[in-house]
C-alpha cells in the first residue's frame, strides 16, 4: 500500500473516529439528548457572556435561519439563554446557561485529553512536523471552503 493510500485511510478513519467518540463524550451524564451541532454552536457562543446571533452565525458560517433553529432547541434543552440588546432591541443576544456552560467545559477537557494523548511521546521536532501537516490539511479544507 502506498503513502497516498495509508494517509487516506488514516485522515477517513480519524473523521470518522473523532466525530463518533466526540458525540459519545457529549452524550454523557445528563446531556443525553445533546448533539454534536449543539455542542458546536455552544462553543461558538463560548464562555465570555453575551453574543449577538450575527456573530455567531458567521463564525460557524451558517444562516441567521439555521442558528436560530439551533438556538431555539439548546433553549428548549436549557443550554443557552437569549435576551434582546438593551442599546438596539433588534439585536438578540445569547449567551450559555449554567448547563450550558457545564457542558462547553466537559467538551472542551475532551479535546484536552485528546491533544494530550496525540503529543505523548512526540519530541519537539516531531511535534513540529505534526503541526505543520496539520496546517496543510486545514489551509487545504479552508481553501475548499472558499470555492
Amino acid at each position: 500500500m502506498d503513502i497516498h493510500q495509508t494517509l487516506n485511510e488514516l485522515l477517513v478513519g480519524l473523521f470518522h473516529n473523532i466525530m463518533q467518540i466526540e458525540e459519545k463524550a457529549i452524550r454523557s451524564g445528563s446531556h443525553s439528548k445533546m448533539t454534536g451541532n449543539d455542542m458546536h454552536v455552544i462553543e461558538a457562543i463560548g464562555l465570555e457572556g453575551c453574543k449577538n446571533m450575527s456573530a455567531v452565525s458567521k463564525s460557524l458560517g451558517v444562516t441567521m435561519g439555521t442558528l436560530t433553529t439551533a438556538v431555539n432547541a439548546l433553549v428548549k434543552k436549557g443550554y443557552v439563554e437569549r435576551v434582546r440588546s438593551e442599546e438596539d432591541r433588534r439585536v438578540v443576544l445569547v449567551s450559555l446557561t449554567q448547563r450550558g456552560k457545564e457542558a462547553y467545559r466537559r467538551h472542551e477537557k475532551f479535546h484536552e485529553e485528546m491533544i494530550a494523548h496525540v503529543l505523548t511521546d512526540l519530541d519537539e521536532n516531531e511535534q513540529k512536523v505534526l503541526h505543520k501537516a496539520l496546517s496543510n490539511l486545514n489551509a487545504y479544507f479552508m481553501s475548499q471552503n472558499m470555492k
